[in-house]
């Protein structure tokens, strides 16, 4: 059999072709100092930044910083088993975590990793920990509303879908609160929630889980934790990767909020990290980029315009704040970067306005944009009336005669102050805000007593579910309100009111309670005339009958005897009497026998 060369030539091609080197080239360093969460690695000159690392015993760590010699290496993980001489090696893939559905209703680290004890999390599909934001030209204006379920907040400081809403205030003062009912008032909604706990305590972190499994809001949430007792590298990389997750539902067209839980404490951990890298420190030793760090994580937060998917990032970031003081470092830059704040007044939850927004410091530069058209409608003067009052109301400590206007202005701030508290885990839905706020606004609860706002606003909830089905489905059906129907509302304030007694029924009871106490304290006044009358009379009789040389009559005797119970008022009368009697020096006093003149 002759042999052909171009056969030969042909198998030899193929087999060149299909030749699999199979080297596994990667770079190799050696730890030279380890400590702290960061190790500084000798020898890998090709790593990029953000790269991730891998070291002994299966824990990875990030490229932080890029020196001449070594890489600064952020351990993410436990590192006490490392020492120096160690090896290191370059994965090639820049840090990143898994996303997608499969995470909703778990709790993970800021690698995503479940730490919930659930088992593992079956998802292949990875996004990096760092990602540029979206662009000017895929985004579009917000204006689709994110309904917290908070009186205060959906009517006076609206947050939109895509906004980024900074809630600041003192510690203790309900800033997580806000966030857990905002998460909890998604319910059968369609906004996917990430909850990012940054430097929390691990009971406090338990207890948001508790609380938020109890009101069935797991269901469409997702936690990352990286606790006071992680490494500072894992809290920092914590808001990163809260905000990739959200980034994956928002590129497939979904709307997803996200709660950085507080950036205060990221950037406790963002100093830590870069002081222990000897990165240069700036203003109370924060890094010089430490804007930049919450900037690039927060422009992430956006509305992506329909041909991008229509979907949606919205950023709540909390910043706990010292003593009030909203112009520290922080606070101000964070204030610079969002679309607006909730403030937060100690002063006012220690008084029980809870929640303690102060009206008059928070605002949301999106505005009636990110409210339905009813809530517009009811509110419009709302935060002019309640600044109004704040002004009257310590104007009014210093004055006592108030007129008719200011005082109808007083009582209206006060019910409508009242109607604004609003208990927690309660959130309500936006058409019984819109019900409530209407009554207030228009003046059906300035003759309701203060201390029955509370069991007015209730009863009134279940008045109108059961007298009139229909009133508030409608609101929230067609997201108006229309002529009939704000007549509607007005007749059932009216009812409800006359129903229950509340408003002038309760101002005639006062009335008469008032006039019953007049009453009583008139006719006892006129006794005590007529008691003292009758003792001024014995008096003069004794007198008469003295002077005139003769003892006392037996009825004069009776008279200046006083009754049982009336000596002590007799005494002072006495000693009234004798007061009044005295002359000046030289003149015979009134009361002497003209024998003795």
């Amino acid at each position: 059999m002759a042999i052909r060369s171009d056969e030969i030539t042909s198998i030899i091609r193929n087999e060149i072709k299909g030749f699999d080197e199979g080297a596994d080239v990667s770079g190799v360093g050696t730890i030279v100092e380890v400590g702290d969460g960061i190790a500084q690695v000798y020898g890998l000159s090709g790593a990029v930044a953000n790269e991730l690392l891998e070291f002994p015993g299966g824990v990875m760590g990030m490229a932080f910083n890029l020196e001449e010699e070594t890489v600064g290496v952020l351990i993410l993980g436990e590192y006490t088993h490392l020492k120096e001489g160690d090896q290191v090696k370059t994965t090639g893939r820049i840090v990143e975590i898994p996303v997608g559905d499969a995470l909703i209703g778990r709790v993970v680290n800021p690698l995503g990793q479940p730490i919930d004890g659930k088992g593992k999390i079956e998802t292949s599909e990875t996004r990096p920990v760092e990602h540029i934001a979206p662009g000017v030209i895929v985004r579009q204006p917000v204006d689709t509303p994110v309904q917290t379920g908070i009186k205060a907040i959906d009517s006076m400081i609206p947050i939109g879908r895509g906004q980024r809403e900074l809630i600041i205030g003192d510690r203790q003062t309900g800033k997580t609160a806000i966030a857990t009912d905002t998460i909890i008032n998604q319910k059968g909604g369609d906004l996917i929630c990430i909850y990012v706990a940054i430097g929390q305590k691990l009971s406090t972190v338990a207890q948001v889980v508790g609380q938020l499994e109890e009101a069935g809001a797991m269901e469409h949430s997702i936690v990352v934790v990286a606790s006071a007792s992680d490494p500072a590298p894992l809290q920092f990389l914590a808001p990163y990767a809260g905000a990739t997750i959200g980034e994956a539902f928002m590129q497939q067209g979904k709307d997803a909020l996200c709660v950085y839980d507080d950036l205060s404490k990221h950037a406790w951990a963002y100093r830590e990290v870069s002081l222990l890298m000897r990165r240069p420190p700036g203003r109370e030793a924060y890094p010089g980029d430490i804007f930049y760090a919450h900037s690039r994580l927060l422009e992430r937060a956006a509305r992506m315009s329909d041909d991008n998917g229509g979907g949606s990032l919205t950023a709540l970031p909390i910043i706990e704040t010292q003593a009030g003081d909203v112009s520290a470092y922080i606070p101000t830059n964070v204030i610079s970067i969002t679309d607006g704040q909730i403030f937060l007044q100690s002063d006012l939850f220690n008084k029980g306005q809870r929640p303690a927004v102060n009206a008059g410091i928070s605002v949301s530069r999106v505005g009636g944009a990110a409210q339905i058209k009813a809530m517009r409608q009811v509110v419009g003067r709302l935060r002019l009336d309640l600044a109004q009052y704040r002004e009257l109301a310590a104007f009014a400590q210093f004055s006592s005669d108030l007129d008719k206007t200011t005082r109808d202005q007083l009582n209206r701030g006060e019910k409508l102050t009242e109607v604004l508290k609003q208990p927690q885990f309660q959130p309500l839905p936006v058409e019984r805000q819109v019900a409530i706020l209407w009554a207030a606004t228009n003046g059906h609860l300035d003759d309701v007593e203060t201390r029955r706002v509370g069991e007015f606003e209730s009863g009134f909830y279940r008045f109108l579910e059961s007298t009139r089905e229909q009133l508030l489905p409608s609101i929230a059906k067609d997201k108006t309100l229309s002529d009939e129907t704000t007549a509607e509302l007005g007749k059932a304030a009216a009812e409800f009111k006359q129903q229950e007694g509340f408003g002038k029924r309760d101002e005639a009871k006062g009335e008469d309670k008032a006039k019953g106490e007049d009453t009583a304290k008139g006719e006892d006044k006129a006794k005590g005339d007529e008691a003292k009358g009758d003792e001024t009379k014995a008096d003069e009789t004794k007198a008469d009958e003295a002077s005139a040389g003769q003892a006392p009559s037996e009825e004069s005797a009776t008279a200046a005897k006083p009754e049982p119970g009336t000596e002590e008022s007799g005494t002072e009368e006495a000693d009234a009497d004798a007061t009044s009697v005295e002359t000046t020096e030289g003149e015979p006093r009134m009361d002497e026998p003209k024998a003795a003149r």
